[in-house]
């Protein structure tokens, strides 16, 4: 039984969905040019870039390594612990609003030529695919004929070698996280002892393998929410690829009389891989890979017509008008780029190369003795630093009468290491005039950096210390004049019984 027939592009419906609601499987044709060869050198380079991260050593740590067991983020040669993780903020917001910027000036540019699963889908799996099954109309020729024991081999070792392929992104990925050598020691290990990693690394291959060997251009069209948002990021003097209407239409054959430039031989929609006619305008589901760019210059060389009828260019571009690259939309973008450039700058320098935490120990915020009032907290140090570091702490500004017990003047720190120690204190009671502030500055042996935290001493008021004295000295002068009268007593008691 053959399958319904492809349904021809249209605006108003997703062209991979057939009438009868099943799905047409696209195999688009390739594509020559110089888009292509651009677009595919970029997808190399960023898949070796992809590749080679883990491998890196910058600063004794791969170039980027998130640490997630031992809580440090290594970028580049700057190491993050957890408590600086607030940074990403900045980094998250930072990518999402550049990608909008670049989508006002550029359009979709992303899409076809960074987005990760344009460029796995297309320069590597793709690619594979044609090499085993040939080219776009061998596979649809495939697509049709029964199961045979020839067709079984090409189409079963296409899915063994995307399975294989899957798996060897999903443990790179994984080498993000746990480091290479670490990743290579749990290949080679019973999976039971690192269960988490093996299940995480068997979902991912799974879900990669499921995306780019059936889903493929679908995430584009029904998940990725990007191309719905292209209506409130372009104006008409974002650049596009599009169609130059004015000169291509009327559409007629080559020698059709008052015919324009397109000989409507339908090559742009041969080599979609969303299956769309450029033609019908901007759409959703357009990425702006180039490949009908490519596809339609090759064509207009042939018939000798000047290249360019499907071309980036903005909308007032294809009308006749001038882009205009300066406007309110892109003014405002930058702006805003530049403070939220700013405002991360600023944060990132921030960043110390140690952390000083100090908390008030659990259970009566001080302690009256007959000497002292005493306070008591805990101090967490973190060395964000890759070498041993000896840290110094002190107490600037302190009272001349404060003593301090449990915490050392110097702790040694090993590379990446926290400790926490107590850190007692207390005060005479009888040069103790009521709360105050208390400074902890911790710095390192060499001097090279300075930390502070304020901490709050606290005790009974002076009041109460004064009352508490005079009591006390009313206690001592009744304890005496009971003593006083007692030897009295023993006097009296002497005298009347030995006369």
């Amino acid at each position: 039984m053959q399958p319904p027939a492809a349904p021809r592009p249209n605006r108003d419906f997703v062209t991979t969905i057939r009438e009868d609601g099943s799905r047409l499987f696209l195999h688009p044709a390739d594509a020559r040019g110089r888009w292509t060869t651009a677009r595919r050198w970029s997808a190399w380079v960023l898949i070796v870039v992809y590749l080679l991260l883990p491998w890196i050593p910058v600063g004794g740590h791969p170039a980027v390594f998130l640490d997630i067991a031992e809580r440090r983020f290594h970028l580049f040669g700057f190491t993050l612990a957890f408590q600086d993780t607030w940074l990403m903020f900045f980094g998250i917001t930072g990518l999402g609003f550049s990608l909008f910027f670049i989508t006002s000036l550029l359009g979709r540019v992303w899409c076809g030529w960074a987005c990760p699963q344009t460029v796995f889908l297309e320069h590597v799996y793709r690619r594979l695919e044609r090499w085993l099954e040939g080219d776009a109309q061998a596979r649809r020729k495939l697509d049709t004929q029964p199961w045979t024991p020839a067709k079984f081999i090409r189409r079963g070792g296409k899915q063994v070698l995307f399975f294989i392929i899957s798996a060897m992104i999903a443990h790179l990925f994984l080498s993000y996280y746990v480091s290479l050598p670490q990743l290579w020691s749990m290949m080679h290990a019973n999976p039971g002892e690192h269960w988490a990693s093996f299940v995480f690394v068997f979902v991912f291959t799974s879900i990669l393998y499921f995306n780019f060997a059936w889903f493929r251009e679908q995430l584009c069209i029904v998940i990725c929410p990007y191309g719905r948002l292209q209506s409130v990021l372009v104006d008409d003097h974002t650049l596009n690829i599009g169609y130059d209407a004015q000169r291509g239409e009327p559409r007629g054959k080559v020698g059709t009389p008052d015919a324009g430039a397109c000989v409507d031989c339908n090559r742009c929609v041969q080599v979609c891989p969303t299956g769309i006619d450029i033609r019908q305008g901007l759409q959703i589901e357009c990425i702006a890979c180039a490949a009908c760019v490519d596809a339609c210059d090759e064509v207009m060389t042939k018939v000798k017509r000047p290249r360019g009828l499907i071309r980036y260019d903005s909308v007032a571009g294809f009308v006749g008008g001038r882009t205009r690259w300066l406007r309110p939309r892109t003014v405002f973008y930058t702006l805003l780029l530049a403070v939220g450039t700013a405002v991360g700058t600023w944060a990132l320098s921030t960043v110390r190369p140690a952390n000083l935490a100090i908390t008030r120990l659990q259970g009566s915020p001080y302690f009256v003795t007959d000497e002292a009032v005493r306070n008591q907290f805990l101090v967490r140090i973190v060395n964000k630093r890759d070498v041993p570091v000896r840290f110094v702490i002190t107490l600037p500004g302190a009272p001349a009468e404060l003593v301090r017990t449990g915490m050392d003047g110097t702790v040694e720190l090993a590379p990446l290491a926290e400790e926490v120690r107590p850190l007692i204190v207390q005060m005479p009671r009888k040069t103790y005039a009521g709360e105050f502030t208390l400074n902890v500055r911790l710095a390192d042996a060499a001097g090279t950096f300075t930390l502070e935290k304020p901490v709050r001493f606290v005790g009974p008021d002076k009041g109460f210390m004064d009352e508490e004295t005079h009591e006390k000295r009313d206690d001592s002068k009744k304890e005496k004049h009971e003593e006083r009268d007692h030897q009295h007593d023993l006097k009296e008691r002497e005298k009347h019984q030995y006369p």
